[in-house]
């Protein structure tokens, strides 16, 4: 992923999004061959010159300063998440943070930190990785995700089951939104880590392989979530609809913790509780649980 490419797509879609009449620009009069902004308008309402703002959507974010990033934040309307991808975009070009950009998250977890999913008792749990993996997870977390896994040794990839199996547009009862976060969440990965060698194989995999993530991908959206609902339709128990939790581990750097609740009285919570039971019956490799290192 050529990271001038990215600053300039990131952009450009950026300002094809914002209407001038949104922003208190004059339209009267003045013909328009594509949607948005140009990029004089740009300029103008970040106060930069329209020659430097040029060069800075061609790719040349590495030396900008955070007061112009935040600028050009503004001028597009960028929520927390896209101004968090520009920063990101800005920063990976820099020499101080190129070689951090090049670590990739781990692919296993701490024993301490297994011991902690599986403490907690009915509550579904895992930990994800960047590219969508799921590095680990305690046993209902791991009969949640019973469809995704496969019995093997590599830790189950989010992505490539949602873009690649069909079962996934069952599984998943909102598969549009899903797939919509799960592209935007690696579009934020890719943007803070360009250099991951899992990412960028990932991406391409699946650019090559999905219509319906190629066409996601080229939309550079980007999204953070740390907590919402999800809403699934599991093979044993039916239908479940339930709260998930984000927790980023500073022991783990790039893995996130994911928890799924349910409300009490609800049908969901009383599925959730027939999940464990079927669960707590099937013959689980502990090993399984993690990724092989």
């Amino acid at each position: 992923m050529d990271q001038r490419s990215q600053i300039r797509e990131f952009l450009a879609s950026r300002r094809a999004r914002v209407s001038p009449e949104s922003v208190g620009l004059p339209v009267a009069g003045r013909k328009r061959r594509v949607p948005g902004l140009r990029r004089e308008e740009v300029a103008a309402l970040a106060g930069l010159s329209v020659d430097y703002y040029i060069r800075l959507e061609r790719g040349a974010l590495t030396n900008a300063s955070d007061g112009v990033l935040q600028a050009i934040a503004r001028a597009l309307r960028l929520d927390a998440a896209e101004q968090a991808h520009l920063v990101d975009l800005a920063r990976a070009g820099r020499p101080s943070t190129a070689s951090r950009s090049r670590r990739t998250a781990p692919t296993a977890i701490a024993p301490q930190l297994q011991t902690v999913l599986d403490a907690l008792v009915g509550v579904p749990a895992l930990v994800r990785s960047p590219a969508l993996d799921l590095v680990a997870t305690n046993s209902l977390g791991r009969a949640l995700y019973s469809v995704v896994h496969t019995g093997g040794r590599t830790a189950p990839s989010l992505a490539r089951f949602t873009f690649l199996d069909p079962r996934a547009r069952d599984f998943w009862r909102d598969w549009d939104e899903v797939a919509d976060d799960l592209t935007a969440q690696l579009r934020a990965a890719a943007g803070a880590n360009p250099l991951d060698r899992s990412l960028t194989d990932l991406v391409g995999e699946l650019s090559t392989r999905s219509d319906t993530f190629r066409e996601r991908w080229a939309r550079h959206d980007v999204r953070a979530h740390g907590r919402g609902i999800k809403r699934f339709r599991h093979p044993v128990v039916g239908a479940l609809e339930l709260r998930y939790d984000l927790l980023h581990l500073a022991a783990e750097p790039g893995l996130t913790m994911i928890t799924y609740t349910a409300e009490p009285g609800t049908t969901s919570h009383d599925s959730l509780s027939l999940l464990a039971s079927w669960a707590a019956g099937q013959d689980y490799d502990v090993e399984r649980n993690r990724a092989a290192p």
